[in-house]
């Protein structure tokens, strides 16, 4: 895949522009606070319409307009194609090709991204809500359905936390929750199902780049903790059976806290370097190594499903790393239109890399 043009209005603190980024390595530098992560963000979103620093599309416009628009020429699956998203407030409007559709999660039938950034380094000891994000972001792309398998089991738990508070002041209410817990058991039965059929496939892929990164000397493991007690093998009758008895165990908890303690919105991953629990024994060189490693996977997995190769957007993560894993990230990537952002212009500068500069959020 390969962006042959960005144009943006009204977007962040971006100037109005038109850029055409070459095929290759894409440097886009300059000091802090000028808008070279708006940048990536706008080409971000054509992988799937959500900002990968979890803003609000209110929060995508300029603080002098009342909408904005991005739109991308790009070529995928052997033709030039177009997309263009506007924003109005908290809503927006997406088209491929010029035709309107019902959802942004459509774009990422046709384009997809890996991005990686600073927050990604934190990944490994950070809270579980930024690993299960990284789990479900990287499935979206590949499964347009599971993005709206996801929407409708969070408003699900939603309404059932509403629920669980009610019953609090009319206890009558209790008679009520099965049906909830029934629409949440299928839906997330499901959820946890689809994650771990794509951690086995990313822990195979991970795993040798891993082996890659430390010589041979380490080898990665992911795990995934479940709620409900759910292992890697079962099949999703056996996940929705698990949920169900956890369920059925915890109702007398969850109407105390007025929460939903259970099911995959509670769940997280653990990674191990030969059998350790990274999370609390692993160096921040190890931790940086499995990060690496589990975004290339990410990119290969891309790569193998769309057959043709993601666009690779690193937002300031060179300066993060040491050299050794500079030059295994972008010898890996190779073979990918790249966007590499920075505050100077790297070393690796060839005939097959363009530059951009930012100042004040003007593309030059």
């Amino acid at each position: 895949m390969i962006v042959k043009a960005l144009e943006f209005t009204s977007f962040r603190n971006l100037k109005d522009n038109k850029i055409f980024p070459c095929e290759g390595v894409n440097v886009i530098y300059g000091d802090n606070a000028q808008g070279k992560t708006n940048l990536l963000e706008a080409i971000w979103m054509f992988s799937g319409g959500h900002s990968f620093r979890g803003a609000k599309e209110s929060e995508l416009i300029s603080f002098e307009s009342k909408k904005s628009e991005i739109s991308m020429d790009f070529f995928s699956q052997g033709r030039e194609q177009t997309a263009t998203i506007k924003f109005f407030g908290n809503k927006k409007e997406v088209k491929i090709n010029e035709v309107v559709k019902p959802s942004s999660a459509y774009l990422s039938q046709c384009f997809s991204a890996v991005v990686f950034s600073p927050e990604h380094l934190s990944l490994v000891k950070n809270g579980p809500s930024l690993r299960r994000k990284f789990i479900d972001g990287a499935i979206c792309q590949q499964d347009v359905k599971f993005a709206v398998l996801l929407s409708k089991y969070n408003r699900t738990v939603f309404q059932r936390n509403a629920l669980l508070k009610e019953i609090y002041k009319h206890p009558e209410l209790e008679e009520t929750i099965c049906i909830w817990d029934d629409s949440l058991i299928i839906l997330g039965a499901r959820i946890i199902f689809k994650r771990l059929e794509y951690l086995k496939k990313l822990e195979f892929s991970a795993q040798e780049f891993h082996k890659g990164i430390s010589g041979g000397k380490e080898e990665l493991q992911i795990e995934y903790i479940s709620s409900a007690g759910v292992e890697f093998n079962d099949t999703e009758q056996q996940i929705a059976e698990k949920l169900r008895d956890n369920f059925e165990r915890c109702r007398r908890e969850d109407i105390k806290l007025s929460c939903t303690n259970c099911g995959p919105h509670r769940d997280d991953l653990d990674f191990l370097i030969n059998g350790i629990k990274a999370k609390t024994f692993a160096s921040q060189g190890q931790q940086r190594s499995i990060i690496l490693s589990l975004k290339l996977a990410e990119a290969q997995m891309l790569w193998q499903f769309f057959d043709e190769p993601p666009v690779v957007l690193l937002d300031d993560v060179l300066s993060e790393i040491d050299k050794s894993r500079q030059e295994f990230l972008l010898s890996n990537t190779r073979g990918c239109q790249t966007f590499i952002t920075g505050c100077e212009v790297p070393e690796y500068e060839n005939e097959d890399t363009k530059i951009f500069i930012i100042e004040k959020g003007e593309v030059k």
